[in-house]
């Protein structure tokens, strides 16, 4: 990236290791804020929502205002990514545990990878059919990510899927939907493949931050 340092902003859920994530955003230049705090959210232009274990803790840590705050600062042109966790928290809903509702930025609902698979999902994947965005820029279907997971989005809008792996079915590892995206691996633990994904997504919500506020294409 060239010119002034984009801000991201990460959302704590108040679930997993935000470290390593961290990390690799201020490796790649970043200034990077970390609160749930409503009013920083609303403010913000690049949010990241990361997280680890189990999808209900982290939507009720969600709900009302910081959820509020998140769709006020999409409204006014911010990008979101969110990360395996996080990535499920943008759907319509989730089977974890019984059914809770997302926060349906992308279509589609988060159920069980089937048995016959070692569960969950651990180590290194491919992901196929990539699709041209800007999220992707550099990207090969010959590229792998790290993956920890267990539940996985189904029924999502072809349209709205960037990237596909497999474990058991088919499922959209990265999905996009005009400003919002996600990826189901972790980008900041899948080495340069990963990095080149954050490194387009900083990028990406800076040209956006700067430009006339229209819909991105690709989604």
């Amino acid at each position: 990236m060239t010119g002034p340092a984009v801000s991201a902003t990460v959302i704590d859920a108040g679930v997993g290791n935000i470290g390593n994530l961290v990390r690799a955003l201020r490796h790649l230049g970043a200034e990077v804020g970390i609160t749930c705090d409503p009013a920083a959210i609303r403010s913000a232009r690049c949010l990241v929502l990361p997280g680890v274990g189990a999808f209900r803790p982290p939507r009720e840590r969600l709900r009302g205002a910081p959820e509020e705050a998140i769709r006020t600062a999409l409204e006014r042109g911010a990008c979101l990514l969110g990360i395996c966790i996080g990535y499920q928290l943008l759907f319509d809903s989730s089977e974890e545990f019984g059914t809770t509702d997302g926060l349906g930025l992308l279509g589609g609902r988060v159920t069980e990878l089937p048995g016959g698979v070692p569960l969950p999902h651990i180590g290194w994947n491919r992901v196929f059919g990539v699709a041209e965005h800007p999220l992707l820029e550099g990207s090969t279907e010959d590229d792998h990510y790290y993956f920890v997971h267990s539940f996985a989005p189904e029924g999502v809008p072809e349209e709205s899927v960037l990237g596909r792996c497999r474990h058991g079915r088919s499922f959209p590892a990265i999905t996009s939907h005009g400003r919002v995206a996600g990826t189901q691996f972790h980008p900041e633990k899948s080495g340069a493949a990963g990095l080149r994904l954050l490194r387009n997504y900083l990028a990406w919500a800076h040209e956006l931050e700067g430009g006339d506020g229209a819909t991105p294409t690709g989604d």
